[in-house]
């Protein structure tokens, strides 16, 4: 190869490596503007509080204002829970496998979860019970897309391959 055959093919890499950089630069721009900035916003929809958004706003805010008082009242349990996983880590992590003491642990922090989410939910059935006939439909439709009551999202390709024996095709 002569000097002219080498910056030929040096011009050509150097064009190539700028378009795959745009590239890269490009696709990381786009992923991260339509994940990273939905993301948080869809997240915060989804959450309990948000499941009155369908009734007045005086009827929201009571939500609201019950979902802090329970949440108050619970935080004795969710310390204990936060406390009963460490103290489940350290076991796991430890040079002596205790399953008793794991097990103990583990039920230390299943009841105070356990408490916690009762002392919600009885602050969503104290809630229910203020709002009409009417109000309480529309609220319990907008508990199937807000919190622990939410339902599974619909598959993006509902269309499964059947599998002989095994479920109902197209043609059944």
């Amino acid at each position: 190869m002569n000097g002219r055959s080498w910056r030929v093919l040096l011009a050509a890499s150097l064009v190539l490596n700028v378009f795959l950089l745009g590239a890269i630069v490009g696709g990381a721009y786009q992923w991260f503007a339509a994940h990273g900035a939905n993301a948080p916003v869809l997240a915060q929809q989804r959450a309990l509080r948000f499941a009155a958004q369908t009734l007045p706003a005086e009827r929201q805010q009571a939500f609201i204002d019950g979902l802090k008082n329970a949440r108050r009242d619970g935080r004795q349990f969710a310390r204990e829970g936060r406390e009963g996983r460490r103290e489940v880590l350290r076991l796991l992590a430890a040079p002596q496998f205790d399953r008793a003491a794991l097990d103990a642990a583990l039920a230390s922090t299943r009841g105070a979860d356990s408490n916690l989410r009762a002392q919600v939910e009885g602050s969503v059935a104290d809630f229910a019970a203020t709002l009409s006939a009417d109000e309480r439909v529309r609220f319990a439709d907008s508990l199937k897309s807000h919190g622990q009551w939410r339902e599974p999202q619909p598959a993006a390709n509902p269309r499964k391959p059947a599998i002989p024996g095994l479920g109902a095709s197209a043609d059944e």
